[in-house]
């Protein structure tokens, strides 16, 4: 199957505390990240409809990270793909 993405993923592992009404806070990790969004580890967690936006935050950095919008766009078993709300 073609690549079809504009940009090209980079395998990446550390925590994000995601947010949304529906699943309070979680922790998870990061499986790759790109310059459009991030997949995130969620296999035994139920996680909210493709469309939802929650909001996320890279955990253990020494200065606290940013908090962004992310909407889910791909659901797999594995996990979710989120892209950068801008």
């Amino acid at each position: 199957m073609p690549e079809h993405r504009s940009s090209p993923r980079t395998p990446m592992k550390c925590q994000v505390k995601v947010s949304h009404p529906a699943i309070g806070d979680i922790l998870v990790n990061t499986r790759d990240i790109s310059d459009g969004g991030i997949f995130l580890l969620t296999e035994d967690i139920e996680m909210p409809p493709i469309g939802t936006i929650l909001t996320g935050q890279v955990q253990g950095m020494p200065v606290e990270a940013p908090v962004v919008q992310l909407e889910i766009v791909r659901v797999e078993p594995a996990g979710v793909g989120l892209r950068f709300v801008t």
